[in-house]
């Protein structure tokens, strides 16, 4: 069966959000007329605490989109988003949410970040994504939304790894590109065995 995987569709990461992905509010309609074709529709949502490690404004002299060394590796040091129950964190007025079967919130461990929908970034602390999707039989996954190059490509990769089928439909995803990351997600995601739709 077949599941799509909607990921963080947020007001911060949308145009006028506190980390912007350019044009992301272009993919709602899209990502709508989506939903009805599959069997099941999961919503990831970033969920960050205010003291999250991953806010460059938590590392005094430290400038947003810097790198700082963590305990499970290199770590991206983003401007503040998605802080718990702020209207940032809110799901994008324009995303039906009257489709999905589960929303999974990630990435509120104060002390480590969660591009993927699958893991945490030490890469070994699971969200429970996978014993759900296993339970309801959905093993072709199809993921969609925000960023292309981070939390879509990571969950992607995961998905193979974890034994499931993973398509990215790059008309209903936008990317940050930092510093070249949406080429070499690309890159990492064929060579992972994910299809670029």
């Amino acid at each position: 069966m077949r599941a799509l995987i909607v990921v963080d569709m947020q007001v911060d990461f949308c145009p006028g959000g506190a980390l912007a992905v350019a044009r992301g509010d272009e993919i709602i309609a899209p990502i709508n007329a989506l939903m009805p074709r599959f069997d099941a529709v999961i919503l990831t949502q970033d969920w960050h605490p205010a003291d999250h490690a991953s806010f460059a404004d938590n590392h005094p002299g430290a400038a947003p989109y810097s790198t700082t060394q963590m305990p499970y590796g290199p770590q991206v040091l983003w401007p503040r988003h998605c802080v718990i129950g702020s209207d940032g964190a809110a799901f994008h007025a324009g995303l039906d949410l009257s489709r999905a079967d589960l929303i999974l919130r990630k990435g509120f461990r104060p002390g480590i970040d969660s591009y993927s929908a699958f893991f945490e970034n030490d890469r070994s602390t699971a969200t429970g994504l996978a014993g759900y999707l296993r339970d309801r039989g959905l093993d072709d996954l199809h993921f969609v939304g925000l960023a292309q190059d981070f939390c879509v490509a990571w969950s992607a990769m995961d998905a193979m790894r974890l034994g499931f089928t993973a398509t990215v439909i790059e008309t209903a995803t936008r990317a940050i590109d930092l510093n070249g990351s949406l080429e070499a997600a690309r890159d990492a995601m064929r060579a992972a065995g994910v299809t670029l739709a």
